[in-house]
């Protein structure tokens, strides 16, 4: 059996678990500050916060 990785939310370092299953460019959400956070390594898992997607309204 496996177990979850735990690392911490770069924000406000809540301890965020990640799925069996993550990878790189994931987007979670932290439990604590519901920030989203992007998966940047997986040995171990790090997280940093997931930038802004921006509309560019087809300019």
């Amino acid at each position: 059996m496996t177990t979850a990785a735990v690392s911490t939310c770069p924000d406000c370092t809540e301890a965020v678990p990640s799925a069996d299953d993550v990878r790189v460019t994931s987007i979670v959400e932290c439990p604590g500050c519901q920030a989203e956070l992007e998966v940047i390594g997986v040995d171990p898992v790090e997280y940093a916060l997931a930038p802004d997607i921006e509309e560019d309204f087809g300019e």
